[in-house]
């Protein structure tokens, strides 16, 4: 999932980005207001993280302009100020979510994939697709009651299918799901991942999950 931190302090921001990397989300970060609103136009994100107190253009107004142009993507506000005025302004304005700093990263990981699953209206952390479970606070993958092995690449690209069940799923969107701005993979990559997720999570006599559609993209749930 890719997440996109807005925050001007230096050394909170170089932090969240290196725990949220670290937890397996592709990061992008800008140290105000303008820059970070220019992000969040340009890019698809599944989280926002939002400080209010911004350079340039404070993130009450980024909050503001985002939801009026239509930006549905769930939004973290991070900020020192702990007053309910303050709280409700930014709810109001349409902020999902509201953590005081200082805060632990622990507590910060789980908004953000609670504000994941809320996104793709997934209630339960544990999704499951025929006899595969995907458990997205632990990170973890089972088919057949047998754990699977992933790489951070290989469970983002799967968590994406499996936040879209059903649905055809493009290169292009897993591509910017996965990969922060200035990434450059090459131009087949997702086609290799998928090819390393077939070989891990599909067996001789198992039914197949991950198909193709020519064209079109990718599509995980088992098709009779």
């Amino acid at each position: 999932m890719r997440v996109l931190i807005i925050e001007d302090y230096e050394p909170l921001r170089t932090s969240l980005r290196q725990g949220l990397e670290e937890a397996g989300f592709a990061v992008d970060a800008s140290a105000d207001g303008e820059e970070g609103l220019w992000y969040a136009r340009s890019n698809n994100y599944d989280v926002i993280l939002l400080d209010l107190m911004l350079p340039e253009v404070d993130g009450l107004t980024v909050l503001s302009r985002l939801r009026r142009e239509g930006k549905s993507v769930p939004i973290l506000i991070l900020t020192a100020k702990d007053t309910v005025e303050d709280r409700v302004k930014g709810l109001d304005l349409g902020a999902d979510d509201y953590l005081v700093k200082p805060f632990a990263l622990e507590e910060l990981l789980a908004r953000v994939r609670s504000l994941v699953r809320r996104g793709y209206d997934n209630k339960d952390p544990v999704i499951r697709v025929e006899d595969l479970e995907i458990d997205t606070a632990g990170r973890t993958v089972r088919r057949d009651g047998h754990a699977v092995s992933l790489s951070a690449r290989e469970y983002a690209v799967l968590e994406f299918l499996a936040q879209k069940v059903g649905q055809v799923v493009t290169r292009t969107a897993i591509w910017e799901h996965v990969y922060d701005f200035h990434s450059d993979p090459e131009s087949n990559v997702v086609d290799v991942y998928i090819g390393y997720l077939r070989k891990k999570i599909e067996r001789d006599g198992q039914p197949k999950l991950i198909h193709t559609r020519r064209g079109q993209g990718y599509v995980l749930g088992r098709c009779d």
